[in-house]
C-alpha cells in the first residue's frame, strides 16, 4: 500500500497541460518579430557586453531577458508531433533569431575596444559531451514545464542551464576577430543544445501521449525518424570525441601536478615557472639558482614512466641560461627579479634563524656556567633590548635583561658578584639583573 503511494508521487497524467492550451502557448513563443526582435538584440547586446568584461552575473542577465527559447521549442514540437507547419514557422524564426544574433554580436565586438578572450569566451569554444547531457536534461525539464498546468518559473532556469546566448555571442567574437575555431566552438554547441533541447521534448512528448500526427505514408515516418537519428548522431558523436580528450587531459594534469609535486625539486635550486600543455602532453619547468647537472634531469625523466607520463616531453630550463637566450627581456628581468627576492627572503630567514639559534646556545651555556657556581639557581634567561641615549641622539645601545630564576635566595653579596660576572661574560656594562625565587 505504501509502496503504491510512493510511487504515485512520481505520475504526471494529473499534471498534463491540455493539448490545445499547450499548443497555443508553443504558437505565442514562435513569433519572432517586433517587439521579442527587439528584446532578442537588446539581449545579444547585454550577452556581448558580459562576455567582453567577463561578468557571469550580466550573460545570466541576458539570458533571462532572451526570447530565443521559444523557437527552438516550436522546432521540438514540430518534431515531437509531425506537425510539418508548425516545424516551418518555427525553423523560419530559428534561422531569423541566429542570423540577428550573429550579425548584432559581431557588430558588438568589431566595434568593441576590448578583445581580449576572457574566460568567459573561452569556456563556450569546446563542447564535449557533458554539454550534450546538459542540453538534454534541461530540455527534458523544460518539456515538462511546459507540458504541465504548473509550468512555474522552469523555462528560464532552462535557458540558462543550456547557455543559449552566449555561444551565439562567443561566434560572433570568433567572426568579428577572425578566430575561426572560437566560431566553430561555439556554433557548434548553440546546435548541440538546439538538437538536444529537440530530442529530449521528442522523447517526453511520446512518454506522455500527447496526439501526433501521423504521416501519409508509412515510408514517410520511417524516413522522418531515420532523419531525427541520423542529425542526432552527426551532433552526439564528435561531442563525444571532445568529452573523452577533456577526461584525458584533466588525467594528464593531475599526474603532471603530482609529479611535479614529488619529484621536480632540486637542491639549492627553486622552481621559478611550470607550464603544462594537455594538448601535446609537454611539461616546461624553469629553475633558478645552481646549473642542474645532466644526470640528474635524466634521472628525473626517468621517473615520468612512475607516473604514467611515459610519451610525455619533460623540458628543463634552467635559471640564467635561460635568462641569457631569452629574447623577452620583460620576461626576463621578471624572472631575475623572483629570484633575487627568493635569496633575498631565504637571506633574512636564515640571518633570524642563527640569531635565534645563537642565542638559546648562548642562554644554555651561560647558565650552565653559573649552575656550577651557584646551585641555587634553576633557570637564568638573557633577552637583549636596543636602548637610546638620549632622547635627542638617535644612536642606540644594547641593554641586557637577565632573569635568573631561584629555589633559595642569595645573599647580597653573591648577587652582586653574578652581575659583574654578567657584564664581563656578555662584554657589556648596560645590565639588568633580575632574581625571583
Amino acid at each position: 500500500m505504501y509502496k503504491i503511494k510512493f510511487f504515485n508521487n512520481f505520475r504526471l497524467s494529473e499534471e498534463k497541460e491540455d493539448f490545445e492550451r499547450l499548443g497555443s502557448y508553443i504558437e505565442r513563443g514562435i513569433a519572432l518579430k517586433g517587439t521579442n526582435l527587439w528584446i532578442l538584440i537588446f539581449a545579444i547586446f547585454i550577452a556581448s557586453l558580459g562576455l567582453n568584461v567577463n561578468s557571469t552575473a550580466v550573460i545570466i542577465g541576458a539570458m533571462l531577458v532572451s526570447p530565443l527559447m521559444g523557437p527552438i521549442m516550436g522546432l521540438a514540437f514540430g518534431i515531437a508531433f509531425n506537425d510539418l507547419e508548425l516545424l516551418k514557422r518555427s525553423f523560419y524564426s530559428y534561422l531569423l533569431a541566429g542570423s540577428v544574433a550573429l550579425a548584432t554580436s559581431t557588430l558588438f565586438f568589431l566595434i568593441s575596444p576590448i578583445n581580449d578572450a576572457h574566460s568567459e569566451i573561452l569556456a563556450r569554444t569546446s563542447p564535449n559531451i557533458y554539454d550534450v547531457l546538459i542540453a538534454f536534461f534541461g530540455g527534458l525539464a523544460g518539456i515538462l514545464a511546459t507540458s504541465s498546468k504548473l509550468k512555474g518559473n522552469v523555462i528560464p532556469g532552462v535557458a540558462i542551464a543550456t547557455a543559449l546566448m552566449p555561444p551565439l555571442c562567443t561566434a560572433g567574437y570568433g567572426l568579428a576577430t577572425l578566430q575561426f575555431s572560437f566560431f566553430f566552438g561555439a556554433f557548434y554547441l548553440f546546435i548541440i543544445n538546439t538538437v538536444f533541447i529537440a530530442l529530449a521534448t521528442l522523447v517526453t512528448t511520446r512518454f506522455l501521449k500527447f496526439p501526433y500526427k501521423q504521416l501519409p505514408k508509412r515510408e514517410d515516418e520511417i524516413k522522418a525518424k531515420g532523419i531525427v537519428g541520423i542529425v542526432v548522431m552527426i551532433t552526439l558523436l564528435p561531442s563525444v570525441y571532445f568529452g573523452y580528450d577533456l577526461v584525458q587531459q584533466n588525467k594528464f594534469m593531475q599526474k603532471a601536478n603530482q609529479f611535479i609535486k614529488n619529484e621536480a625539486n632540486f637542491p639549492n635550486d627553486y622552481l621559478l615557472k611550470k607550464d603544462i600543455d594537455t594538448k601535446i602532453k609537454k611539461i616546461t619547468l624553469v629553475y633558478g639558482g645552481k646549473a642542474i647537472k645532466e644526470n640528474e634531469i635524466a634521472k628525473l625523466k626517468s621517473k615520468l614512466s612512475v607516473y604514467n607520463l611515459q610519451n610525455t616531453t619533460l623540458e628543463i630550463r634552467q635559471g640564467f641560461a635561460y635568462l641569457e637566450n631569452n629574447k623577452e627581456n620583460e620576461q626576463a628581468s621578471q624572472l631575475n627579479l623572483a629570484l633575487l627576492q627568493r635569496e633575498k627572503q631565504m637571506q633574512v630567514l636564515q640571518s633570524k634563524l642563527d640569531s635565534v639559534t645563537f642565542q638559546n646556545e648562548r642562554n644554555l651555556q651561560v647558565f650552565s656556567e653559573l649552575k656550577i657556581q651557584y646551585p641555587n639557581i634553576t633557570s637564568c634567561l638573557l633577552q637583549p633590548l636596543l636602548k637610546s641615549l638620549n632622547k635627542t641622539d638617535t644612536t642606540q645601545q644594547i641593554l641586557w635583561i637577565a632573569n635568573i630564576q631561584l629555589n633559595k635566595k642569595l645573599s647580597t653579596h653573591d648577587q652582586k658578584k653574578i652581575k659583574d660576572w654578567l657584564k664581563v661574560r656578555m662584554d657589556n656594562q648596560q645590565i639588568k639583573v633580575y632574581f625571583k625565587e
